[in-house]
């Protein structure tokens, strides 16, 4: 009965799927409420390409998996850059392996075989549009942007915003956090036993080594009655402290130094050398990756500026607020903020040093992350991964208005401060500052 449920689940999904591709506009009360946690804290819109958007810079993009060290204390990323121009480059899969499918059910508190099947028909054979190991494009120094995933996500779910900003001539770092809030990341151990090894799974992320064997980091669910502060505020350190070392790895590219990458990888690192513009460096990132962006910015002054997705302020401890001294661009949707986390960002404001703020009209949480681009209208409003606007126009508003925030507070000279308007909230689709009453009281 058990296996016939799950054929039958499995078949209604499709159905949903399917129908889902052609239906727009339905009215009604969503259910499935937890399937909203399955994107990641980032979603919006509607869209019937069903793919992940192109960049829209001069520039053609490129993307690498680096891992410097291969234990758990190591950093593991996906770099996106300008790259040369090719024929028919390979494009690599948006979830590298069943793994990654399996953390997102552990994650959501689901069956994994069922999840799997599913996940799999809806997004296996999804692709990011960035050219696989594709050969740096040398072209003057390119400005560098860490990012941080939000709660349950992983290195390649945001590559919409990495490929954009990559696109319009910045060499982006997203990093795959190992502190227990992705839901699956992987690091390696040294194999000692004989005869016992697991083949790879990922075969674009296979160990140089053959004396290493993978070891899976799932998402860490809160243990019953355990004080969830201390877990997030450890995270959020953590996490800061991954971003720090992955710009010191890129500072170690530039400088020319070997970085011996883990993993079996074809992109000539050393071609990179003196190619970043270390003086200007941002960071940023999406709900937990906002708190990441905001503890990374008292942590280290080499960080100028920071962008700040939808951010989920409570893993944060307010003393460190007096400590951000650099610029912040907090960019919120219309659906998940509340009071008291508004408060707290509202906290940051200063008269010395520049904070901003906009909402993005008809925007839910899942408006940034690549899910809102993969799901039909119906499915999509379901499950919580849009709003009601186009997630081209919602992620398109939150790139050029990031663009224009860049160029101003890392004195970059282009043409991104053509959109200057939007960081003040100045289009039909946004709002200055935020949705939310704040009581006068609470000021």
């Amino acid at each position: 009965m058990y296996s016939v449920g799950r054929l039958v689940q499995l078949t209604l999904v499709k159905k949903i799927y399917e129908w889902s591709k052609s239906t727009s506009g339905l009215k009604f009360t969503p259910k499935w409420n937890w399937l909203a946690v399955f994107t990641m804290g980032n979603s919006s819109g509607h869209n019937n390409t069903m793919s992940i958007p192109p960049g829209k810079g001069p520039h053609q993009v490129g993307c690498t998996d680096l891992m410097v060290g291969h234990t758990v204390h190591g950093t593991f990323l996906r770099l996106y850059y300008p790259c040369q121009a090719s024929e028919n480059p390979q494009l690599p899969d948006w979830v590298p392996c069943r793994e990654y499918f399996n953390g997102l059910a552990d994650f959501m508190k689901i069956n994994r075989a069922l999840s799997e099947r599913i996940f799999n028909y809806l997004f296996g054979s999804c692709k990011i549009p960035a050219a696989w190991n594709a050969s740096f494009k040398p072209d003057g120094k390119y400005p560098v942007i860490i990012f941080s995933h939000g709660l349950g996500a992983f290195r390649t779910l945001y590559s919409a915003i990495c490929i954009e900003l990559a696109s319009q001539g910045f060499i982006v770092a997203a990093v795959e956090h190992r502190d227990e809030s992705a839901s699956a990341t992987f690091y390696f151990r040294e194999h000692t036993e004989p005869g016992t090894k697991k083949q790879p799974s990922c075969d674009i992320a296979k160990p140089v080594s053959d004396n290493l064997e993978e070891v899976w980091m799932y998402y860490r669910p809160l243990k019953p009655g355990e004080n969830e502060f201390p877990l997030r505020n450890k995270q959020v350190k953590q996490r800061a402290d991954e971003c720090i070392r992955a710009l010191d790895i890129l500072f170690a590219i530039n400088s020319g130094k070997s970085v011996e990458n883990v993993l079996q990888c074809d992109f000539d690192l050393s071609t990179m050398e003196n190619s970043m513009d270390l003086c200007r460096i941002a960071i940023m990132g999406h709900s937990f990756g906002g708190a990441t962006v905001i503890e990374c910015l008292c942590k280290d002054v080499k960080f100028k500026c920071g962008v700040a997705l939808d951010t989920w302020m409570f893993p944060l401890d307010e003393e460190i607020f007096p400590g951000v001294k650099q610029p912040i661009f907090f960019i919120n949707s219309e659906k998940f903020q509340w009071i008291g986390n508004i408060i707290r960002m509202k906290k940051l404001d200063s008269a010395i040093f520049p904070r901003k703020m906009i909402t993005i009209k008809g925007t839910v949480h899942q408006s940034f992350p690549d899910f809102t681009f993969l799901t039909g209208n119906w499915i999509g409003r379901l499950m919580k991964l849009k709003g009601e606007i186009d997630p081209h126009i919602a992620l398109d508003l939150s790139n050029k208005a990031t663009l224009a925030f860049l160029q101003r507070h890392l004195n970059m000279d282009r043409d991104f401060n053509q959109w200057d308007p939007l960081i003040d909230g100045k289009d039909d689709n946004l709002i200055p500052g935020t949705n939310i009453t704040i009581p006068q009281s609470s000021i």
